[in-house]
């Protein structure tokens, strides 16, 4: 797979609701290289692709009346709120999608349903290799407060080890990246399955500590603005983390929330191509896909 790949972050998420099996097969087909499923526990015990475990944002559960005493409050989110780990498959089946985002299009909300991971990855298979791509599509998912949903006896590394073993992933390995912002689950997953690659997640300057991370990480997903000072310099992250085996895939890439240093997408894009990236989760990759041929054109063309 040719770097940088272009990782659909929740999916074609900048135009249809996120985290539904319409905006990851939206993303494929617009050029993606991994769909990213973000995951959450029901109650029951499964794992389904929601970017948060509080519901208000994404789905129409606020809709739904006979739902209405399941508001509640938890420990670390503000205020009350609907939460995954209180409604079994069943009942979470019943909700719909909406877009998160007030700034953009409305027009699918309420069509779509929340997908299982199961359903992803079924998902990530049937779209492998065809005729409309070259190279097996990838599934990059991200564990969602493992600490958290461990303490409640939800514990991703059994949880998502099952779900690529249904899959049949041992057998026919598909590309895949797990990540997490928690180093503790990176590490049990490691130690359970040392195949699987991982990338430790990055928000804060004071959590950079990539000699520690590539004890257990193959990468690191820092947010983008970690990666170059305000005159548009390195940070030197990139080449740190080169230097310990390890891939940089930063966050995240939206058109429609273009930082005011750069004029177009292609712009940014090949602004942080230029420092090193091996890949970008971005909402928007039919972009990322145009700025992508377009460095591949200009380098033929230097030849």
């Amino acid at each position: 797979m040719q770097k940088p790949i272009i990782i659909a972050h929740r999916g074609a998420s900048g135009y249809l609701p996120e985290h539904t099996i319409e905006a990851y097969q939206l993303a494929i087909d617009l050029g993606a290289d991994f769909i990213e499923p973000d995951m959450v526990f029901t109650k029951d015990g499964h794992l389904i692709a929601r970017h948060d475990h509080y519901l208000s944002t994404t789905t129409d559960v606020s809709d739904h009346k006979e739902f209405a005493d399941r508001k509640t409050t938890k420990t670390g989110h503000d205020g009350e709120d609907w939460f995954s780990e209180d409604f079994t498959l069943a009942e979470i089946k019943t909700l719909r999608a909406k877009q998160a985002m007030p700034q953009r299009s409305k027009q699918a909300d309420g069509k779509f349903k929340i997908p299982t991971i199961a359903e992803v990855f079924a998902l990530t298979r049937a779209n492998g290799v065809s005729a409309k791509r070259e190279v097996a599509l990838g599934v990059y998912p991200e564990t969602k407060l493992p600490g958290y949903f461990k303490s409640i006896g939800l514990d991703y590394q059994p949880a998502l080890v099952a779900e690529l073993e249904k899959a049949n992933w041992w057998q026919e390995q598909f590309p895949l990246f797990v990540q997490s912002f928690e180093a503790q689950i990176l590490i049990e997953l490691k130690n359970s399955n040392p195949e699987l690659a991982l990338i430790m997640l990055i928000e804060k300057k004071e959590d950079l500590l990539l000699e520690q991370y590539a004890k257990f990480a193959d990468g690191i997903g820092p947010f983008k603005a970690l990666l170059a000072d305000n005159k548009g310099k390195s940070t030197g992250v990139i080449e740190q983390a080169h230097a310990l085996g390890m891939q940089v895939h930063p966050w995240t890439f939206r058109s429609d929330q273009l930082p005011d240093v750069f004029a177009s997408p292609q712009a940014e894009y090949d602004f942080f191509f230029d420092l090193g990236v091996d890949g970008v989760f971005t909402d928007f990759c039919n972009d990322a896909k145009a700025a992508k041929l377009a460095r591949i054109a200009r380098t033929i063309k230097e030849l």
